[in-house]
């Protein structure tokens, strides 16, 4: 008995272990740890009568007790805040996690990975572990898209929600790009039901300026979708906000989707004259107040007008001076729209030079050959409203003589009529974030009827129309996208603004100057979903939606078996599962990183083989 009482004696001050978890030897030396506490809405969930958030964070405590005082760490969220970005004591680290809040932030698990590798990675010690606590949606946890860094351990502790049920808004948008005052609209509205029960009558509200304009109802069958138009009329001009809003419990974030649009008060058209005005033109344009009209003659244009103008008519010149060419590149780049009608005499070498610049048609060369327009493109935005239904044996345009376009691969051009002889007529080419319509015919009633047709006039009226630059309805939180404005000035002590009254909200934005437009930034300062206010200096600028990633309301989530197998599939052999059950989350981290330590055991069988010869000496006669 007393040789064995020495034997595990000195076994237990070898301090014995077993490897846990296929790890080969004990973890010597320091450490450095990143853990990532997802703090998306789905963590808002319950599991056992707690939310998922609270449970992560106690994991991360017990992930942090299972490691020595001396480490590192570093606490990572959806936020990616900047004090994220470092790696903080025990303590510290303690302290950062009891700050932590559901954020509506969004974050793909390879963006997670990368961002704790490079902070682990700029550490000198060898030891390093990345642990993600998370409840693993399937929306944004994608393995296929994960870079596997074989320096770092990484370890996945899911934690598993209740079932949920969730009907929620996806998006919205108008029929039409194009808003006009008094006209009606039609506004489609994406709905998604992610539950496995179906739902019935379920109204549908849309709100305008704080008003009610129009409510509906809707079934909608289980992980099902549908769209539902909601028609109303349009009473004011300038920036305009709404929201549309469904009722459903006990996931509410995505109940509502906020949009914000404006209505032109007027559209500002210049047009750039070769000898004389256009009768045709001014006629058009001068037909209805929404028309701001102004006439310069190409020689004496003022350059810095064209930011305050929507489109620019050049008509009837013989030559493109570079200049000119210059200043309509820059004009269309940031988002003008520029309609040509040549000169019956032109010069050629100065118009190749202007559709090189603008990389749009090339005027080769003049044809007298009598033909008539054949093919009209009801597709496009221009006419795609002015037929209800296109009459088989239309009247179009009779042509007398033409400028043939040189055959140029221009991957975003469209015709919009298109001659017998299968010669373009009219085109549009899309060309920076702008447009340029080209007509083969000058203004002449010698060259075509057009002037004069039927069609001429809706035509003409639409581009102008579909010259105001369509801002978008909504944008996401923390997508971090930019927002380009036009014709801001700020002057002196002037700054940018985002403001909500309601919320007592705000911020002055990043801003900078980009040719002739403003880009806006708002980086994470943004955290609720609402619409907005943009002012310069007293000035509103501009009406901005922001929505929550609809990510979120996706709630299909990875079982334990399926990350097994997709860990499997992927052949991710630096990533481990960890399930602790019931045990203590500390206790079962020391094991994977020290094995099962056995001196304790010795030690107690050293006691018992102690007792045993006692026993033997005070009993055996």
């Amino acid at each position: 008995m007393r040789i064995l009482a020495i034997i595990c004696l000195v076994l237990a001050f070898a301090q014995p272990y077993l490897p846990f978890m296929g790890n080969k030897k004990a973890i010597q030396g320091k450490n450095v740890v990143s853990i990532y506490v997802d703090n998306s809405f789905s963590m808002e969930s319950v599991a056992d009568e707690t939310k998922l958030l609270d449970v992560a964070k106690q994991k991360a405590r017990e992930i942090v007790s299972a490691y020595p005082n001396s480490d590192l760490f570093q606490l990572l969220t959806n936020d990616f805040e900047g004090k994220h970005q470092h790696l903080f004591s025990k303590e510290e680290f303690l302290q950062l996690l009891d700050e932590v809040e559901i954020s509506p932030s969004v974050r793909k698990l390879p963006e997670i990975l990368k961002r704790q590798n490079d902070v682990l990675n700029l550490s000198p010690q060898t030891n390093k572990a990345s642990y993600l606590i998370s409840d693993f949606q399937k929306s944004v946890t994608l393995f296929d898209a994960i870079q596997n860094d074989t320096n770092v351990s990484t370890y996945l502790i899911p934690v598993i929600p209740q079932k949920s049920n969730n009907l929620y808004i996806d998006s919205c948008w108008f029929d039409s790009p194009i808003l006009q005052l008094n006209k009606n609209v039609k506004l489609n509205v994406k709905i998604k039901n992610a539950s496995d029960i179906a739902y019935e009558k379920i109204p549908l509200k849309l709100i305008i300026n704080g008003n009610q304009r129009a409510v509906a109802s809707f079934d909608v069958k289980e992980k099902d979708e549908l769209t539902m138009s909601v028609s109303y009329r349009i009473t004011e001009s300038g920036y305009q906000s709404g929201y549309v809003e469904l009722t459903d419990y006990p996931i509410v974030y995505d109940d509502k989707f906020y949009f914000s649009y404006n209505v032109a008060k007027n559209i500002a058209v210049m047009l750039i004259n070769g000898s004389e005005e256009s009768q045709y033109l001014n006629k058009i344009y001068q037909l209805d107040s929404v028309f701001t009209l102004s006439n310069v003659n190409e020689r004496n244009i003022d350059y810095a007008a064209f930011r305050n103008n929507d489109l620019i008519v050049l008509n009837g010149l013989k030559t493109i001076s570079t200049g000119l060419t210059q200043e309509l590149k820059r004009f269309v780049d940031n988002g003008g729209s520029l309609l040509v009608f040549p000169a019956t005499n032109i010069d050629f070498e100065s118009y190749r030079q202007f559709s090189t610049t603008l990389n749009i048609n090339t005027y080769e060369n003049k044809d007298s050959t009598d033909t008539r327009v054949e093919q009209l493109n009801i597709h496009h935005p221009v006419f795609a409203d002015v037929f209800e239904k296109l009459p088989e044996n239309i009247d179009l345009p009779k042509v007398f003589s033409f400028y043939t376009f040189a055959s140029k691969q221009l991957t975003r051009k469209e015709y919009l009529l298109r001659m017998l002889n299968n010669k373009d007529f009219l085109t549009a080419c899309i060309t920076g974030k702008g447009i340029v319509y080209q007509s083969a015919v000058p203004l002449d009633a010698s060259w075509s009827n057009f002037p004069r047709h039927a069609i001429f006039v809706p035509a003409l009226l639409n581009i102008a129309l579909q010259s105001q630059p369509i801002t978008k309805l909504f944008y996401t939180i923390g997508n971090d996208e930019s927002i380009a404005l036009k014709n801001i000035n700020l002057q002196g002590e002037d700054v940018l603004k985002l403001k909500n009254e309601a919320l007592g909200f705000d911020v002055i934005p990043e801003h900078k100057n980009m040719d002739s437009q403003l880009e806006v930034s708002f980086h994470n300062q943004v955290k609720q979903a609402e619409n907005y206010k943009l002012f310069a200096g007293k000035d509103l600028v501009s009406n901005i939606s922001f929505n929550y990633d609809r990510n979120e309301s996706r709630l299909d989530f990875y079982t334990i078996k399926e990350i097994e197998q997709q860990l499997k599939d992927k052949q991710l052999n630096n990533f481990t599962l960890i399930e602790s059950g019931k045990k203590h989350l500390g206790m079962l981290i020391k094991e994977i990183n020290q094995g099962i330590k056995l001196w304790k055991l010795f030690v107690i069988l050293a006691l018992i083989f102690l007792l045993g010869e006692v026993v033997l000496i005070r009993l055996w006669k």
